[in-house]
């Protein structure tokens, strides 16, 4: 796995394809890594240059001590791409790897081609009572219990079916290793996200992918994405979840590369 010193920060990340032209650069969710991306790395990577980081306090990634921001994040994309003289890149997001998206877009523009915003917001509001009591759970787990239960709760949640349980497992297995302190900075920073009042800046194409099962992110918080972005529009996967690349792999790789190779 590549790394490059930005800094403070050793960012690792993974390759995939070698094709010339704009990469696909793919952001993970809360607590996770590049590993969210398994089912996407062999199918885009057969086309396209794909690069899948472990942000900053996540993954193999280093996780420095001072308060952790989207905008942080954005920013050490940004310098990867710089550093390795990329052209404008494709870059897809989920959840809190879709703020970093937009927070790319919005003050290093020059650096993105397309977005694709898996089950992502531009400020985080809970979808309903049932939400609130999943936050609330998740915040008092985090506050007194092992993190392999706080990412047995977390896991559950996006993968609850029965066929479902190697997803569940792999997902317990990748949010349990995290530091509590790191984890709660990053559901801190999620907290603290807003971008509502500049969703008219963003400039790029943009697909707004939604899981028609997502019990994190309400569905309104991505039909406000698609109306107020330009130049967006809505996907809704039926039979999905908030992790749509792992819960429909066929279906998203194939409306990504479709978007993509559009633009």
């Amino acid at each position: 796995m590549p790394a490059i010193r930005l800094g403070e920060v050793t960012l690792h990340y993974e390759v995939a394809g070698s094709a010339a032209g704009p990469p696909i650069v793919l952001l993970h969710g809360l607590g996770s890594s590049s590993a969210d991306w398994a089912l996407q790395l062999p199918a885009l990577g057969a086309r396209h240059r794909v690069l899948a980081p472990d942000l900053r306090a996540h993954g193999r990634s280093t996780r420095p001590r001072g308060r952790l921001t989207v905008d942080v994040m954005a920013r050490d994309v940004a310098s990867l791409l710089t550093v390795l003289d990329a052209p404008p890149a494709h870059v897809v997001g989920l959840s809190l790897g879709g703020c970093v998206a937009l927070a790319l877009a919005l003050d290093h523009g020059a650096r993105v081609r397309s977005l694709t915003l898996v089950n992502a917001f531009a400020k985080l509001a809970p979808a309903g009572p049932r939400g609130v009591l999943r936050l609330l759970t998740r915040l008092s787990l985090l506050a007194c219990a092992p993190m392999r239960v706080v990412a047995a709760h977390v896991a559950h949640g996006l993968f609850p079916r029965a066929d479902q349980h190697e997803l569940y497992l792999a997902t317990v297995a990748s949010l349990g290793i995290n530091p509590r302190r790191t984890y709660f900075a990053s559901m801190r920073a999620v907290g603290r996200f807003d971008v509502r009042s500049r969703l008219g800046q963003v400039p790029c194409p943009t697909l707004v992918v939604a899981g028609d099962r997502d019990a994190t992110v309400p569905l309104a918080a991505k039909d406000l994405l698609s109306r107020m972005i330009p130049k967006a529009t809505l996907l809704v996967v039926p039979d999905s979840g908030h992790a749509t690349p792992a819960d429909q792999a066929e279906r998203f790789n194939a409306a990504l590369l479709a978007f993509v190779e559009s633009h």
